[in-house]
């Protein structure tokens, strides 16, 4: 039979270790190792210093000390050097400081003993005892203090590890939701593990509704590119790598209702063996893309139109003229170099607009800015614009003393030229065109109202992009969609605004307002 005090040993350091598998809270393991140390040890109080890398030594679970002494104590072992091997330097000094505030403390008569806490071979903290009479610790006491010591070192491994991994976690957690794009786990046999927020926006559906069903149930493709799914590539053999990964665009269909147009990229975690564990998903919205390529194909389909057009009059009168079996008559001679000439200026308005649309679209367009009469522009557009039609009438209207403003003069001429040709290709039956100058505190607005059949108010929010010629109107009038483009583009380089005011059956009115000088 044990004596007693073996089975309360021997029970105690059975609920120590219990302890430290159950517990992750390490100032109650650390708590409860160090009262049941100091009871089988005959001592009265202790201490557990841990060795922090930022913070050095500090004094992390205490039994029966008073406060007073632990405020003496902390500052001794705050500016104990952590460099160099803690077992051979810091816990030696630890010990020496313990001891001499201890004797101080107690006028010589308190006894103290420590031993490193050791884990992995590595010195993460000292656990200290101590008795209120004099009289050294035997060597059994020692033991059974060393096996608190293992198991108080266990404990700090324990828990730093768990912080560790939890930290990690974390981090991952805030990288996975902090993404812009969506990001999705699937097990192997394709549920949904992992949701994070973009995919919560992108699908429509939330984690909590999408975390555990099928991968085809949440990811419903509406259309989709040539190519393999999910399935059919491990039908097929994927992964046959880690680095194997598949890629998959189209269109999906949003919940409730609607579509995104998606690439998901899809890229296989693997066992140790080969097999998969899972498969980490990323949705890409590319709808910008796909705008972007309809764009291109709209810009070539629309630039090579309207080139085409004047290229083929040049060469047709060109032509004409050239021919040697006819002769020509003065006049006709003239009236064909009149239509050459106009068209070779329509080309090189249209190719200046390109250049101007890419110089905005690269962010390099300078303005000339000067004092400049807006009234002053508006009365020479109108007059030219009457030379170029007998359908049309004009009108400008400005109040007197109407403002300058300080701008590039050239630049306004095009605003308002683009402005003016919208108006007489938008209103082919004729009527009058009205140019109108008003003031409204430091800013002066220039309207350009027309009498044509009005703007569609499904256009309306895209007259001014790049490009945009309406439906309706496209296949009657001639155009690449740059002018009302540039015209805002000018306007808003020059700290102003444009927009469009229509009354379908009745014209369109298009106004831009300018900063006073």
């Amino acid at each position: 039979m044990l004596p007693d005090f073996r089975v309360r040993q021997r029970d105690d350091l059975l609920e120590v270790s219990r302890l430290i598998t159950e517990e992750l809270d390490l100032e109650k393991v650390l708590a409860r190792i160090l009262r049941v140390a100091t009871q089988l040890l005959a001592s009265h109080a202790g201490l557990v210093a841990l060795l922090h890398e930022a913070e050095g030594w500090r004094i992390s679970a205490t039994h029966g000390l008073h406060p007073d002494f632990l405020k003496e104590l902390e500052p001794l072992l705050s500016d104990i050097p952590v460099e160099g091997d803690p077992a051979a330097l810091a816990v030696p000094e630890v010990s020496r400081r313990l001891q001499r505030i201890t004797r101080a403390a107690s006028m010589g008569v308190l006894n103290s003993f420590g031993l490193p806490l050791i884990s992995r071979g590595e010195v993460v903290g000292v656990l200290f005892v101590f008795r209120s009479y004099e009289g050294a610790y035997s060597a059994e006491d020692r033991a059974l203090l060393q096996a608190f010591a293992s198991q108080a070192a266990i404990a700090v491994s324990n828990a730093r590890l768990y912080t560790q991994v939890n930290r990690q976690k974390q981090f991952l957690d805030v990288v996975l939701e902090s993404s812009a794009d969506g990001i999705f786990l699937l097990d192997p046999r394709h549920r949904v593990l992992r949701f994070n927020r973009a995919c919560e926006r992108l699908i429509g559906l939330s984690a909590a509704e999408a975390v555990g069903r099928e991968h085809d149930e949440v990811f419903r493709w509406i259309r989709r590119e040539p190519g393999l799914t999910l399935e059919e590539a491990e039908a097929s053999g994927w992964p046959l790598s880690a680095q194997a990964t598949l890629y998959i665009e189209g269109d999906l269909r949003r919940s409730p209702e609607g579509a995104v147009s998606v690439g998901i990229t899809y890229a296989p975690a693997l066992r140790a063996d080969g097999g998969l564990l899972s498969i980490v998903g990323n949705v890409r919205d590319i709808t910008k893309f796909r705008q972007a390529e309809e764009l291109k194909t709209t810009f070539i389909s629309i630039v090579s139109h309207e080139l085409r057009t004047p290229v083929a009059l040049i060469k047709g009168y060109v032509g004409t003229l050239r021919r040697e079996d006819a002769e020509w008559e003065p006049s006709v001679v003239r009236d064909s170099l009149a239509v050459i000439e106009d068209e070779a200026d329509h080309l090189a308005s249209l190719i200046d607009d390109l250049l101007d649309a890419s110089r905005l679209q690269a962010g390099v367009l300078e303005l000339d800015r000067a004092e400049v009469s807006l009234e002053a522009l508006a009365l020479r557009s109108v007059e030219r614009f009457r030379t170029q039609t007998d359908r049309h009438t004009f009108e400008a209207r400005f109040p007197r003393d109407f403002p300058l403003v300080h701008a590039d003069e050239q630049r306004l001429t095009q605003v308002l030229n683009n402005l003016l040709s919208n108006a007489v290709k938008y209103s082919p039956a004729g009527g009058t065109v009205r140019v109108q100058g008003s003031v409204h505190g430091e800013e002066v607005i220039v309207c350009v109202t027309d009498q044509g059949p009005g703007i569609d108010p499904a256009d309306a929010p895209h007259v001014f992009e790049r490009f945009y010629r309406s439906a309706s109107t496209s296949r009657r009038t001639l155009g690449a969609g740059l002018g009302l483009f540039l015209a805002k583009s000018v306007v808003e380089a020059h700290g102003g605004r444009i927009w469009v005011e229509s009354d379908r059956g009745r014209g369109a009115r298009l106004c831009f307002s300018l900063p006073r000088s």
